[in-house]
């Protein structure tokens, strides 16, 4: 896949009526330019899926195929040679969001449950208090990314880095005596604003949610939540937002191992 492919990438998001925009679009192919593949069918082509490689992590995402292409294994085909794409790249774990569709063929091909997300959506309320929220500087960024790799064990430097370039003044931070204590960003998507992700302490966690929906007053917006964060998932509730559908988060090879309780929201159904 191509940046000449980005028509095709959103005709097919758009099919499904997923949330990525031709910025997204544009990232996944940017961030793993020979892990981005396009499946042809008779000579056209139908179906997409993208990689990333976090060292010895990778995510399989934007598995998508036309809808009058469907039933021809495409989506399987795309599957195996992403698959056989990152063993090449000596990956100890793939990792994927699989909606309740798609897990039976996930599960066919060795991927095993994580754990369960859900991803909450409704309109962010008007702004409540202030909290205590900043606006982090473009030069405590490199502190940030070390803070997430600390709290989720997770090295996230590839794909948080770019979205700190692309969208700096939506990364809040709380601090305690100078000490990062959780972050959030968010960005724009095709149908809502994509809060997330979100890693934070317990105390961090609620002043930076609740700042996000505020900055995201009157919009509508979606966050994905580990279910496992009880506090997160309450936080989502008692602001109004409601479950559109699950993700079951499920990885090949070594497991991975997540730290629930310091994510409060994650970056979305395609890098985690």
């Amino acid at each position: 896949m191509t940046i000449d492919d980005l028509g095709l990438g959103l005709k097919l998001s758009g099919q499904a009526g997923w949330n990525q925009t031709e910025g997204d679009w544009r990232r996944f192919i940017e961030l793993e330019p020979e892990g981005c593949f396009v499946g042809e069918l008779n000579g056209s082509s139908v179906g997409t899926t993208t990689t990333c490689v976090f060292r010895k992590v990778a995510w399989i995402a934007m598995v998508l195929v036309d809808v009058d292409a469907r039933g021809n294994g495409v989506g399987t085909t795309l599957l195996k040679h992403s698959i056989e794409y990152l063993k090449s790249r000596q990956v100890r774990t793939i990792r994927l969001d699989a909606t309740s569709l798609g897990r039976p063929i996930y599960e066919k091909l060795r991927f095993v449950p994580d754990y369960e997300l859900a991803r909450f959506e409704g309109r962010a309320p008007e702004a409540g208090e202030s909290v205590t929220v900043v606006t982090a500087a473009p030069e405590m960024f490199a502190d940030i990314i070390e803070f997430d790799r600390r709290m989720t064990g997770r090295e996230r430097v590839k794909m948080l880095g770019r979205l700190f370039e692309e969208f700096p003044e939506n990364i809040r931070i709380v601090r305690r005596a100078d000490k990062i204590e959780g972050f959030i960003t968010m960005r724009p998507g095709a149908n809502a604003v994509q809060i997330g992700p979100c890693t934070a302490t317990g105390e961090a966690g609620p002043a930076l949610f609740g700042d996000a929906l505020g900055r995201c007053a009157g919009k509508p917006v979606f966050v994905d939540i580990p279910l496992d964060n009880a506090e997160a998932v309450k936080v989502a509730d008692s602001n109004g937002l409601t479950v559109q559908r699950s993700f079951t988060r499920m990885s090949w090879g070594r497991k991975a191992v997540d730290n629930a309780e310091t994510s409060w929201a994650s970056s979305g159904a395609e890098k985690g």
